[in-house]
């Protein structure tokens, strides 16, 4: 397996797309204060420097704090096709992730609009036409005495969906400080994308990829 500068393991390459396995505290691209270390930068560099050199495009985003698997596109056309199915919900993705409490009951799913405020924190609204629809599947792996260990499958893609709903529900994210966490012993946040599929832009086949989230999760 390849790996990029800041620890970005290529998981699958093909000439159309690019899968990676992204460490936590990386950006998937940039923003006002951060243009240079970013999963997009960093992949770019290592495709410019191919002979012939090869484009690259974001297809969906992580959460800085959270590693996990992305997809990018080495095509407009590549690109188009694979953001169309995760906006039509069919590329799959799971979850795993540590969060505070025990978390009752086994399987269960979370629906709310989502909405962003003027501090770019993002929190449930009943205000009709002031958020974005999100659901999110839940499914507990293991619970230990103060934490709980899940799966979690996003059926949307909001913006920090996994981590509003379920500090809303009183088990935020473990390391989670901005959405309540109380404590942050694992130095990170304890979400890791572990699953992600979809049909490849080319040939329409399935295609799927795993990445096992950190031991420190399982404690």
């Amino acid at each position: 397996m390849k790996v990029l500068p800041d620890r970005i393991a290529v998981v699958f390459e093909d000439e159309h797309i690019i899968v990676v396995d992204k460490p936590a505290g990386l950006l998937t691209m940039a923003t006002d204060t951060e243009r240079s270390k970013t999963v997009y930068s960093l992949v770019r560099a290592y495709l410019n420097g191919k002979r012939p050199p090869e484009k690259v495009f974001i297809v969906h985003r992580l959460d800085r704090e959270a590693s996990g698997l992305l997809v990018l596109a080495k095509t407009v056309a590549s690109k188009e096709k694979l953001q169309s199915q995760f906006k039509d919900h069919s590329a799959g993705r799971r979850y795993i992730a540590l969060v505070e409490g025990p978390v009752t009951p086994n399987d269960f799913t979370i629906r709310s609009h989502l909405a962003e405020n003027a501090a770019y924190r993002v929190y449930s609204t009943k205000k009709s036409g002031a958020g974005k629809l999100a659901i999110t599947h839940v499914h507990v792996l293991k619970r230990k005495p103060k934490t709980t260990l899940i799966e979690v499958r996003l059926e949307t893609g909001r913006k920090h969906q996994i981590r509003v709903h379920l500090a809303e529900r009183g088990h935020p994210v473990v390391g989670d400080t901005s959405y309540g966490a109380r404590s942050n012993p694992l130095k990170r946040l304890a979400l890791h994308g572990a699953h992600l599929e979809f049909r490849h832009p080319e040939n329409g086949q399935i295609v799927q990829f795993e990445s096992r989230a950190p031991k420190v999760f399982e404690g």
